[in-house]
């Protein structure tokens, strides 16, 4: 393709490099600020919820838009503010949960509710939800306090299964009703509200900048970045992704933990 007009980027796996790292290595950060000088927006696209996106924007250099909770959050990281949010509602919430407790016995619920950096109460879980990863305090209460808001994720676990093995039992018993996707296969999924993802996101934000899906550059690295793959002009999926992702992608870069997106977009910037 000719030079991008518009670039994303997934963060976990794909900008960053495998876990603990939080930051942008420096020649990521540099193509990045080069890509910005040539007035090309660049947008994070990620599954991570506003709250856990200022850090990462700031050690890329970042401080525009970002598409976040998989495409149920348009984020200002500069101002802090929510552009908009597609949620569930409470009775969505009790109905899908009904559901799964009846066909998959054994799983656990969260939810992400709409905040900026400065909430510290956007995640709220039941009592016996375990976390995947470190949390914050924001757990421990019922299952009627969890689902009882507005939500723009509801997070399923499953300690005995892997994400993958959930998202096909949950995915027929939900079809059409929600969209569901994951971003890591230790024993979660996470729904939204149907025809919410990454790409329908991003089409927003495309949309802002007077620019057409075809000149967009996107990378991603899991099932959660597959629609977004598939509707940026060129796809660029990383070498130590998911199947799916490797499947939907134009092309596939070194892994992130060499600097994949930066060999990319250093062809043109």
């Amino acid at each position: 393709m000719e030079q991008p007009r518009l670039v994303a980027s997934d963060v976990d796996g794909t900008l960053l490099g495998p876990p603990p790292r939080e930051g942008v290595t420096p020649r990521t950060a540099a193509v990045v600020g080069r890509v910005l000088e040539a007035g090309v927006p660049f947008v994070l696209a990620t599954g991570r919820p506003p709250r856990w996106v200022p850090q990462i924007a700031k050690s890329a250099g970042l401080d525009g838009l970002a598409v976040c909770a998989n495409g149920a959050v348009l984020y200002d990281v500069g101002r802090d503010e929510i552009v908009w949010a597609r949620t569930l509602d409470p009775m969505q919430l009790h109905d899908i949960v009904s559901t799964i407790d009846h066909s998959l016995p054994g799983c656990t619920f969260a939810v992400e509710r709409v905040g900026t950096a400065q909430d510290d109460a956007t995640f709220v879980a039941e009592l016996s939800y375990s976390h995947p990863w470190p949390e914050g305090p924001n757990v421990g209460v019922t299952r009627g306090e969890t689902l009882g808001h507005p939500a723009i994720k509801l997070l399923v676990r499953h300690t005995g299964m892997t994400s993958g093995e959930m998202a096909v039992g949950i995915g027929e018993m939900l079809d059409g009703q929600v969209d569901l996707t994951y971003s890591t296969d230790n024993g979660l999924i996470e729904l939204a509200v149907h025809g919410v993802t990454k790409a329908s996101g991003l089409a927003d934000v495309a949309e802002r900048f007077g620019v057409s899906a075809q000149d967009v550059i996107a990378f991603g690295d899991m099932p959660n970045d597959v629609e977004m793959l598939r509707w940026a002009g060129h796809g660029v999926a990383m070498a130590n992704g998911h199947e799916a992702a490797l499947a939907a992608a134009d092309e596939v870069t070194a892994p992130s933990s060499e600097d994949g997106v930066a060999m990319v977009l250093e062809r043109w910037f």
